[in-house]
C-alpha cells in the first residue's frame, strides 16, 4: 500500500519491464508470465523501497500465493479496463470486495503515495483504480505517505509539501470525490498513528527483517513508518465499521499486504476455526479430516447411538479417529494437500477412538475476561465451554465469524477483516527497460508541457521490425512494445475496440510504427493539456479539504 508506497512505490517508476506477454487489446492476456521463464525468475524479491525486479509473474502466484485475477473477472460488476486487459493480474481475496460490489454493501478502497517527486503516469494506474472503487459505491482513501518519505527516502519536509500537493491535484483532477473520499496525510492523522501503536505491539523484529531485509543499520524511523502503512492499510475499517477493504499496488508492494494480514488476525479477540475433536488442526489437515468424515458418514447407516457423534458407522458406532487415520492412509489427496496427510494421520492416530464429531471452535486470543464471557451466553444451541476456548455445534462457519466480531466490537475491539489486494503489472521504460525516474526521457510525469509528452512518445523504443518491409512480413510485436502499453494502460481509456485494433494491426503487420507513434503522441498530448487544466480547476478544492500543506514540523530526515 504505501505500500503502498502507497503507489507501488514508484509503480512504474523504479519497476521491471513488464514480461512480453502483457496486454492483448480488450483480451485479458496470459497472467503467468508468458512461456518462457525471465532470467532470475527463480530467486525473485518484492523489496517495497528497492528497485523492484519481478521478471516472471508466474513466480507471484508460486511463492507468494497471490491469486490469478481472470478466474474471479466474471464475478466483478462493470469491470474496470485494468482488469478486461490483464493489467492488473492478480489478487489476495478480492473476491470479498466484489461480492460486497454485487451485493451493494459496504467495501472500501485505499492506496497512498509516498510524495517523493511528480506525479507520473505509474501512479495514474493506481489513481484510476481508487477512483473506480469509489463509483462502484466503495469508500475511498487516499493518504500521502509522508513519514514514509522522511524516515526511508530522508525528504525533508518542504519537499514532502510541494509533492503532497501534487499528488492531491492529479487525484483530484483525474475524479476522485473528496465530497464522498478521505484525504489525509499519515503524520496528521491520529487515529492511524494510534492504532499503529498497537500494532507494533504484535510485531517483532525478527519479521520485519524476514519480509524487508531491515538490519542493524535500519533506522527505527524507517521501521516504525512500516507499522503506520499497516495502520494505513487497516484505517477504513475503523471508520463506521469493519468492511472489505481492497489496496490496489504493484506487485513490489506485497510484503505489505502480508504482513497487514497478518496483523488484521493477530489483533482479533477470537480466532474461528472448523474443529472435529479435542485436538487442533492446521488448515491442510483440516482439510483432510473433513473428507475423511464427509466419506465415512456418507457410507453409514445414520443411526446415532452416542451424543460424541453425529453420524455413526455402518454398524452403529460413531466415527472414530482412528477410523478416520485408516481412510486417509488408502486416500489419494490433491497436490497441495500431500504434505499434510501424515501429520494428519499422526494426529488422528494419537486420539484413538476419540469420536469425530464436527463443530466451531472459538479460540480465545486477545479477549478480555468479560468478552469470552458474552460470547459464552450469546451462542445458542449445544456448546461445550475450557479454559481456552468454545466449541458450539449448532453454528455455521460464518454466523460463527459474525457473532465473534460482534462480541468484540461491543467490547471495545477492532473486529478487522482481513485486507484485500490486487496487484497491476509495471509498465515498461519508453526508452527500453525499467522506467526509472531518474531517467526523465523513461517516462512521462502529469506535469510534462504536453508537447514534451508528445516527443517523448514519438522517441520511445518499439516493437517493430528492423523495415518497414519486414514488419509488413513479419507483423510487429506488440506485447513488447512500450508504445502499444501506452495504449493499453492509458491512450485507449475504456475503448476496448481501439486498444484491439491497435494490438492486431501490429501484430498482423497492417500497422507501422511511425503512424502508431505519431497518434499515440497526438493522445498523449491530449491527454496532458486536459489533466493540467483540471488540475488548476482542482486547486480551487484544496482549501476545502482538511489537510495542511504547509507543514510546520521540523526533522533532519533518515535514510534508507
Amino acid at each position: 500500500m504505501t505500500d503502498h508506497d502507497h503507489t507501488p512505490r514508484e509503480a512504474a517508476t523504479d519497476a521491471d519491464a513488464i514480461d512480453a506477454d502483457a496486454i492483448d487489446g480488450g483480451r485479458a492476456p496470459a497472467t503467468d508470465g508468458g512461456t518462457d521463464t525471465a532470467a532470475g525468475a527463480d530467486d525473485v524479491e518484492l523489496d517495497p523501497w528497492g528497485s523492484a525486479t519481478v521478471d516472471d509473474y508466474r513466480k507471484l502466484f508460486e511463492e507468494f500465493g497471490i491469486e490469478e485475477f481472470e478466474e474471479i473477472l466474471p464475478d466483478v460488476p462493470h469491470p474496470h479496463y485494468l482488469m478486461r486487459r490483464g493489467v492488473i493480474f492478480g489478487h489476495r481475496e478480492y473476491d470479498a470486495v466484489a461480492e460486497a460490489m454485487a451485493n451493494d454493501e459496504p467495501f472500501a478502497a485505499l492506496s497512498g503515495f509516498m510524495p517523493t517527486g511528480d506525479p507520473h503516469i505509474g501512479h495514474k494506474l493506481v489513481f484510476d483504480e481508487i477512483i473506480w472503487h469509489q463509483r462502484q459505491g466503495g469508500d475511498a482513501f487516499g493518504l500521502i505517505a509522508d513519514l514514509e518519505a522522511h524516515s526511508a527516502r530522508g525528504l525533508s519536509w518542504e519537499e514532502i509539501d510541494e509533492h503532497a500537493r501534487s499528488y492531491v491535484l492529479s487525484l483530484l483532477a483525474l475524479g476522485f470525490d473528496p465530497d464522498e473520499g478521505t484525504i489525509y496525510r499519515q503524520s496528521d492523522n491520529r487515529e492511524v498513528q494510534d492504532l499503529a501503536f498497537e500494532l507494533g505491539a504484535k510485531a517483532n523484529f525478527s519479521e520485519l527483517q524476514a519480509l524487508y531485509g531491515f538490519d542493524g543499520e535500519t533506522n527505527v524511523s524507517h521501521m516504525q513508518s512500516t507499522i503506520t502503512q499497516m495502520a494505513d492499510i487497516l484505517y477504513p475499517q475503523l471508520v463506521d465499521e469493519p468492511k472489505p477493504t481492497v489496496v490496489p499496488v504493484g506487485p513490489d508492494q506485497d510484503p505489505h499486504l502480508r504482513l497487514s494480514r497478518d496483523l488484521a488476525v493477530r489483533m482479533r479477540y477470537f480466532k474461528v476455526t472448523e474443529a472435529f475433536a479435542s485436538f487442533e488442526l492446521e488448515d491442510d489437515e483440516r482439510q483432510l479430516v473433513r473428507a475423511a468424515y464427509d466419506a465415512l458418514a456418507a457410507s453409514d447407516s445414520g443411526s446415532d447411538t452416542d451424543g460424541d457423534a453425529a453420524v455413526s458407522e455402518a454398524d452403529g458406532s460413531p466415527i472414530r479417529c482412528e477410523t478416520a487415520a485408516d481412510w486417509l492412509e488408502t486416500y489419494d489427496p490433491p497436490a497441495d494437500l500431500a504434505t499434510a496427510r501424515a501429520s494428519a494421520i499422526e494426529t488422528l492416530r494419537a486420539a484413538g477412538k476419540e469420536p469425530i464429531r464436527p463443530r466451531v471452535r472459538f479460540l480465545d486470543r486477545n479477549a478480555t475476561d468479560e468478552a469470552f464471557e458474552d460470547l459464552i451466553e450469546r451462542i445458542n444451541g449445544e456448546k461445550r465451554v475450557f479454559e481456552g476456548h468454545i466449541d458450539a455445534f449448532d453454528l455455521g462457519r460464518t454466523a460463527a465469524e459474525e457473532l465473534a466480531r460482534t462480541v468484540e466490537l461491543d467490547h471495545g475491539g477492532f473486529g478487522f477483516r482481513q485486507p484485500s489486494s490486487i496487484y497491476h503489472r509495471f509498465m515498461s521504460g519508453l526508452t527500453g527497460g525499467k522506467m526509472s525516474s531518474s531517467v526523465p526521457a523513461s517516462h512521462i510525469s502529469l506535469l510534462d508541457d504536453p508537447d514534451d509528452g508528445r516527443a517523448k512518445v514519438q522517441a520511445a523504443t518499439t516493437g517493430g521490425r528492423s523495415t518497414a518491409e519486414k514488419q509488413r512480413e513479419l507483423g510487429g510485436k506488440p506485447d513488447e512494445c512500450p508504445v502499444y502499453e501506452l495504449y493499453a494502460y492509458l491512450l485507449a481509456g475504456d475503448d476496448d475496440d481501439l486498444a484491439r485494433t491497435v494490438h492486431d494491426e501490429c501484430l498482423g503487420g497492417d500497422r507501422l510504427c511511425g503512424g502508431c507513434k505519431d497518434q499515440a503522441a497526438e493522445l498523449m498530448a491530449q491527454f496532458l493539456a486536459d489533466h493540467q487544466e483540471k488540475r488548476e480547476e482542482a486547486a480551487e478544492l484544496l482549501e476545502d479539504l482538511d489537510i495542511d500543506f504547509d507543514s510546520d514540523r521540523r526533522g533532519t530526515g533518515g535514510e534508507h
